[in-house]
């Protein structure tokens, strides 16, 4: 296999970051296609505990290149503070390349997006707040300012003259605001270009090379295909698509090239921020999940939505991504469960739906149909093989396997990056 694709197949925050980090010890490039800095990949490993946001998790591997794509938006100031940190540790960034391709995310980006959800009030949609949504309306819009032209300070000036002529009507005119200086984020953004220049690279040929080369390539989503804003739950979705065929566009890749989409499922629901979840437990068991899961953004802090395991949502997702494997997280968190619950279809007035609505209205009115399976009391975040686990926890997979009609080949049963019962080989 030379091309590996990871997603999330739920609403994010399946701990792809472990699967990546697993799966990039094999891999020749690790590729970032999507997102920004809005999404957070928690990684345990000797160097320590990190939370990425930018920089592929491949980044611990000295031999692994890693690259931040063209379809990811990018904020300099998190990404030069990310790789302060890594090297702060004593993990090597030099093998880091960004796509010249990529759009930046600017000031007048972060603040219209607070600004934005406080016009919202009590609509709001849950942002981050980090500018992501406004820097790939601008891309769309045809107004946006890539990585490459901050080294061009006389093209990046113009670019940021023009846009910023109109970001400021907006943010005087629509929402009494102060205008921004052009002087100021001038400055500031050239100080950033001299500090990223050695990074910035036309990077979809080397991914290029790598595949005609036969060599591993590992493409990293971030998010999850519920956030899709086609197939997600929209409005309450995130602004770039999370899917599997983005990790095309967001690295200059064909499809053909793909091989495998390995797809990243939480044992149970969670989601942050609005919008209909309709397995979420808002009792004492899901507070159960969230306090033993640890369920808090990685990037935000938030406490997180948690739920039953939502089949309906998961076979869909399996369905618009092309899953040929799923990767089990947290199975661990159901240790001391007598009983476990799985949405198997949804009843909406006195139908039911085995179907993943796209009317937001119906979604949010599902109640969903559960169907209870036996859960088992001892620990198995020490089992490193699939055999060894409870044939509670076998059951359970299995009936998940047949619900989203695709093999379960990794299972996490813990944080560190040892804890992962490894069924079949990915990359050959």
């Amino acid at each position: 296999m030379a091309v590996v694709t990871i997603v999330g197949g739920q609403w994010g925050d399946e701990g792809k970051g472990k699967i990546i980090d697993l799966l990039a010890k094999k891999a020749k490039i690790v590729a970032r296609f999507s997102g920004g800095d809005n999404a957070g990949h928690t990684v345990v490993n000797p160097h320590g505990e990190f939370r990425l946001h930018l920089i592929p998790s491949g980044i611990f591997y000295p031999e692994v290149t890693c690259i931040i794509g063209n379809g990811v938006v990018i904020n300099p100031a998190v990404l030069l503070q990310e790789i302060k940190d890594l090297s702060n540790h004593g993990v090597d960034t030099n093998r880091l390349f960004v796509s010249d391709r990529a759009h930046l995310i600017m000031p007048y980006h972060t603040l219209l997006d607070a600004l934005e959800e406080e016009r919202r009030s009590k609509g709001a949609l849950g942002t981050t707040r980090r500018g992501i949504g406004p820097a790939f309306a601008d891309k769309v819009a045809r107004s946006g300012i890539r990585v490459g032209d901050l080294l061009d300070k006389e093209t990046f000036r113009n670019r940021l003259s023009a846009a910023l002529e109109l970001k400021n009507i907006i943010l005087t005119e629509v929402y009494q605001a102060s205008p921004l200086s052009l002087e100021e984020i001038y400055n500031q953004y050239c100080h950033y270009g001299e500090q990223i220049a050695s990074f910035i690279q036309e990077t979809s040929s080397m991914i290029h090379e790598a595949v005609a080369k036969g060599e591993p390539v590992l493409l990293e989503g971030a998010q999850g295909a519920l956030l899709d804003p086609d197939f997600g739950t929209y409005p309450y979705v995130t602004s770039s698509s999370p899917l599997a065929a983005a990790g095309c566009v967001g690295v200059g890749l064909g499809p053909k090239e793909i091989d495998r989409v390995v797809g990243v499922f939480k044992a149970y629901n969670t989601r942050v921020g609005a919008g209909p979840m309709p397995t979420e437990l808002k009792d004492e068991t899901g507070n159960l999940i969230r306090e033993k899961a640890h369920e808090y953004g990685a990037t935000t802090g938030r406490p997180r939505r948690c739920g039953w395991f939502d089949a309906v949502a998961g076979r869909f997702s399996v369905q618009i991504n092309g899953i040929t494997d799923i990767a089990l997280t947290h199975l661990d968190i159901y240790d001391g469960f007598s009983q476990i619950k799985i949405c198997t279809a949804y009843k909406f007035n006195d139908e039911v739906i085995t179907s993943f609505p796209s009317n937001l209205d119906i979604l949010e009115k599902c109640q969903p149909i559960y169907e209870e399976v036996e859960g088992w009391e001892e620990s198995i975040s020490g089992i490193r093989n699939f055999d060894k686990l409870p044939a509670e926890a076998r059951n359970y997979m299995s009936r998940l396997e047949e619900l989203l009609s695709c093999p379960i080949n990794l299972v996490s049963v813990g944080p560190d990056r040892r804890q992962i019962i490894s069924v079949k080989e990915f990359f050959s």
